[in-house]
């Protein structure tokens, strides 16, 4: 073996040595082991949930570069799609400001070049508010099971025509279950966090969660559904059973 066949080998165990660390450095939450099947940043290996104070801190870890991989732009809303990063929790929607009861309340970090839902925020601060949604933000989404958006599939809350739910003060006016509260995430290497403050930490301290990577889509028709998870990249617990506790 030559030196410079030596220095490659020598490099290479080394870079595997060190991503076998990083995924191993992780504690708590909901581990995973990496799936080569999976797109790497999209390929989940931990979860986790944990607070201090008020403020409550989303944490998911991948095998690859978290936000790498953003959808190409189509041209228009209908049919246009929608990658995310999603927390699903235990927690009533009521807490942050939907109707008790309402659907499952997750956590999501989304981009998509094709439309803007964060109305009041200029995120890219090019002094436009309606041209951010290429950029990863966040939202808080309320999931149903809904058959129009295939066997077995979650679709965002739809609000029928003509009724006046209670929503969030930072809602961002589209006839969905969604929140625009414009906390920013935060990218580094193979992780992302966003952190969140809460009126009462109680109910995310004694909440559970679950870990997603997915795919969604614009209805065609811009109708109800209005938003379908229409490709599942990866579930951390695997059946969406929310194993993980917080701060644990």
């Amino acid at each position: 073996m030559n030196q410079k066949t030596a220095l490659f080998l020598a490099a290479a165990l080394f870079a595997a040595g060190a991503q076998a660390h990083d995924h191993a450095k992780h504690t708590g939450g909901i581990q995973v082991k990496p799936n080569k099947a999976v797109k790497a940043d999209f390929d989940i290996v931990h979860a986790k949930i944990s607070t201090q104070g008020n403020v409550a801190t989303f944490h998911m870890a991948v095998s690859g570069k978290a936000g790498k991989t953003r959808p190409a732009a189509s041209g228009k809303l209908a049919g246009s799609s929608v990658f995310s990063y999603v927390w699903p929790t235990s927690i009533d929607p009521y807490e942050v400001g939907f109707e008790k009861g309402s659907g499952i309340l997750a956590m999501a970090l989304t981009a998509h070049p094709d439309f803007d839902d964060t109305p009041l925020y200029d995120e890219n601060g090019d002094g436009k508010l309606d041209n951010d949604g290429d950029l990863w933000h966040s939202h808080w989404v309320v999931l149903k099971p809904n058959e129009a958006c295939g066997k077995g599939a979650l679709g965002v809350v739809d609000i029928p025509a003509g009724q006046k739910p209670r929503l969030p003060k930072t809602w961002p006016g589209l006839p969905i279950l969604i929140d625009s509260p414009n906390w920013t995430p935060t990218f580094s290497g193979e992780t992302v966090e966003v952190k969140v403050p809460f009126d009462d930490i109680g109910v995310v301290n004694a909440g559970s969660f679950d870990g997603v990577t997915a795919g969604l889509r614009v209805n065609a028709s811009v109708h109800a559904p209005l938003l379908c998870v229409a490709d599942v990249f990866k579930v951390a617990s695997g059946n969406l059973s929310l194993p993980g506790k917080t701060n644990r």
